[in-house]
């Protein structure tokens, strides 16, 4: 935290008219305030914190409460801590002459109650970002803060009268956003929060109702808008804020892009989002490898193919046709096949079939218990019943329990099962399908597991809860115990106390803390979410939505994409894509302002995606870098590398189509154009392009691989 008797200003002497006490004073004297309120609510916090960790931790719900309060006192103390002064954005000023709004990543509040920061999400900083000078939205003006080291190093004003912050105003040739753009890149990607533009800012803040898809092309700032409308919609929409550690699930292409993208959330204040690429949702996902066979992956990705699970395991619940007699040491009991159909009725819809095995299971009992004649208990019936080999060994075989490898792996080694499951195969496709080792996992089988995954359920769940079951029936009967000799010790009382309640069935199965008993970890990736956010969405087959719509019923989704960036081609619009897949309802929101990439490096681009793609949505850019894409033999690799890193003490380069090169130097990294998408580097290095691929596939991974240099490009051809 900057120290109060140190300026928060650290401006170079380039700008030291910028640094006149006329232009900074206010901001001097509120970072003051900032900054004592900081120190304030950090220690305030701390101590509540050390507090509720020393108290007792309770049980059921009161522990469950002590816990999200820890975690909630957590998260703020590490957001605090996190940012210090540069927590505050910037600030606005109403036509009003109303003092200055100062807007930060979090609110803050002093303790006479006055707003210090307003939360960037709130309504009251939406002008912020979304003034324009067409729609000032009641702003004369606003100012924007860079932020280097805790002390302001740049600031940018702008007004929207001819009055406006007349004499306290520092105007520039270029906005803060303008000046960003030329900034170097990093390991991760860089805070924008700050400048987040009009256009970006009405898509962050759209409602949550249905899918709203942004649509946009290299550098429009489709990642920013998807991260920062996470962010915003957990803190303005209640659905959400009340899911915080499951509510919203983002997904990304690949694992360098997550890393890319980590800090962005948290540096936002959000830490309740879950991450993931497409494989984290299965757990055969990190060791799938990709489909050899083209057709076989084309077969695979349709939602015909996911839709044939349900089918697959329908094929488990047919009742038997035969009858049965089960002998019991007190009479036989005559099991028809109606009895079984009406057992197998008891499932529940919507449970899964492993889970629903107890409820059948339960039925069938009190069918053969109904069905009996003869002086026994209920009790002693059943447990004789449950412990008829044959019967049990006739139910196993009738509803047995089933693990989602085998159910899928039986539909690549047995082509009459897949024949039954997708009758609209051919039998050449079928055979197609068919593989030597049928759990060979690849890519294109993960939505097929995960669907048999959800629709079976965990087949570990009855036996999970029988085992837990009978730890409540043994902690109660210790419990009993207990207060049968409680009460034998006891035999006065006053008809009023303690000891009268301990007679009640309710107060002693009170007394089992069932918090405490073992219970298996949560799939935190499961769902069921309440909007889940897609980046780079043009990739996902049909399937593949599959899974991401199972895991959100609400159908609320943040889906960015462009359709000129997929890799197998994108003939559809974004509308008939989805709806195909099951959306219901779908808005489109178009980016079509390339904010990162120089007109120099797009004029060379666009001419490669519309060879393939005539009507692709390539964006307009909105500066000029003063630098020529550079043309080169690929020999001269080294020496482009070198001499940039010699030219520029910071900065990211990146080798894109050699597969061959390791880089010697950690500002400098070497993918696949396909890794390279949604990243960004200052320098990219294009080696061989034309080796890229054909078609439309090719295309996009050159026009992928181009369009991710903010500053130069260069491309290098092997002669």
């Amino acid at each position: 935290m900057t120290p109060l008797t140190m300026s928060a200003f650290d401006l170079p002497d380039r700008l030291s008219r910028k640094a006149d006490p006329a232009l900074i004073a206010g901001d001097e004297r509120h970072f003051a305030a900032v900054a004592d309120c900081l120190e304030q609510s950090i220690a305030e916090l701390s101590e509540r914190l050390e507090a509720e960790r020393k108290a007792p931790g309770g049980k059921g719900r009161q522990a469950m409460d002590r816990d999200a309060e820890i975690h909630r006192l957590t998260a703020r103390l590490r957001a605090l801590r996190r940012f210090g002064l540069d927590l505050c954005l910037g600030h606005m000023v109403g036509t009003d002459d109303s003092e200055p709004v100062y807007v930060g990543r979090l609110g803050l509040t002093d303790r006479e109650g006055r707003r210090l920061l307003v939360d960037w999400r709130s309504p009251a900083a939406e002008p912020f970002f979304g003034a324009t000078h067409a729609n000032p939205m009641g702003l004369a003006g606003r100012r924007r803060y860079r932020w280097s080291g805790g002390r302001v190093s740049d600031y940018w004003d702008e007004v929207f009268t001819a009055d406006a912050f007349d004499g306290h105003a520092a105007l520039d040739d270029q906005s803060a956003f303008i000046a960003s753009l030329g900034t170097n890149r990093s390991p991760r990607m860089r805070d924008v929060l700050g400048t987040i533009q009009a256009d970006q800012d009405a898509i962050i803040r759209a409602g949550s109702r249905g899918a709203l898809v942004v649509d946009g092309g290299p550098g429009t700032g489709k990642t920013v808008v998807a991260l920062h409308r996470s962010a915003y919609l957990l803190y303005s929409d209640p659905r959400l804020g009340q899911h915080r550690r499951g509510g919203v699930l983002f997904v990304g292409p690949h694992r360098p892009y997550l890393s890319y993208v980590a800090d962005v959330l948290p540096s936002l204040g959000e830490e309740g989002v879950q991450t993931c690429i497409l494989r984290d949702l299965v757990d055969e996902g990190a060791a799938a490898g990709e489909e050899a066979d083209p057709e076989a992956a084309r077969l695979k990705s349709s939602a015909d193919m996911v839709r044939a699970i349900e089918k697959a395991v329908r094929f488990y619940e047919e009742p038997p046709t035969e009858s049965m007699t089960v002998t019991t040491h007190w009479s036989d009991i005559r099991l028809s096949a109606a009895d079984w159909a009406v057992a197998f009725e008891a499932a529940e819809p919507g449970t899964p079939h492993n889970e629903a095995r107890d409820q059948v299971w339960e039925e069938l009992l009190t069918l053969l218990v109904d069905k009996h004649e003869g002086e026994v208990s209920e009790a002693l019936l059943r447990k004789s019943l449950s412990q008829d080999r044959e019967l049990v060994t006739a139910f196993n075989r009738a509803w047995p329990v089933l693990e989602a490898t085998d159910l899928v792996g039986d539909l690549w080694s047995v082509p009459a099962y897949l024949r039954m499951c997708a009758p609209w195969l051919s039998r050449d496709e079928v055979r197609t399908l068919q593989r030597a080792q049928p759990q060979a996992w690849t890519v294109s089988d993960l939505p097929l597991l995960d669907a048999a995954r959800q629709r079976l359920g965990d087949p570990e769940a009855s036996r999970r809860q029988r085992r837990r079951e009978a730890a409540v029936a043994a902690q109660r009967e210790r419990m009993a115990d207990v207060i049968d000799d409680l009460l034998e010790a006891h035999s006065y009382d006053d008809g009023e106390g303690v000891l009268v309640m301990l007679h009640g069935q309710d107060m002693r199965n009170s007394l089992v803390d069932e918090s405490a008993l073992p219970t298996a970890d949560p799939d935190r990736l499961a769902g069921p979410f309440v909007h889940i956010v897609v980046d780079e969405a043009q990739e996902l087959t049909d399937a593949e939505w599959q899974m991401l719509l199972l895991r959100c019923p609400s159908r609320s989704f943040t889906i960015a994409g462009d359709r000129a960036q997929a890799r197998h081609g994108f003939t559809e619009s974004w509308r008939e894509r989805l709806e195909r897949v099951g959306f219901d309802r779908v808005d489109l929101a178009s980016l079509s302002i390339n904010y990162r990439t120089p007109e120099e490096i797009m004029a060379e681009a666009e001419p490669v995606i519309r060879a393939v793609l005539p009507d692709a949505n390539v964006p307009v850019s909105i500066r000029s870098g003063g630098v020529p894409v550079v043309h080169g033999p690929a020999a001269e690799l080294t020496s482009v590398l070198d001499t940039w890193l010699a030219a520029h003490a910071d900065g990211i380069a990146c080798v894109i189509g050699d597969p061959t090169f390791r880089p010697a130097s950690s500002r400098v990294r070497s993918l696949t154009p396909e890794l390279s998408k949604g990243l960004e580097f200052d320098l990219v290095v294009l080696v061989d392009p034309q080796d890229f691929g054909t078609g439309v596939e090719g295309a996009v991974d050159h026009y992928v691989a181009m369009t991710r240099a903010t500053q130069q490009l260069v491309v290098l051809t092997s002669s």
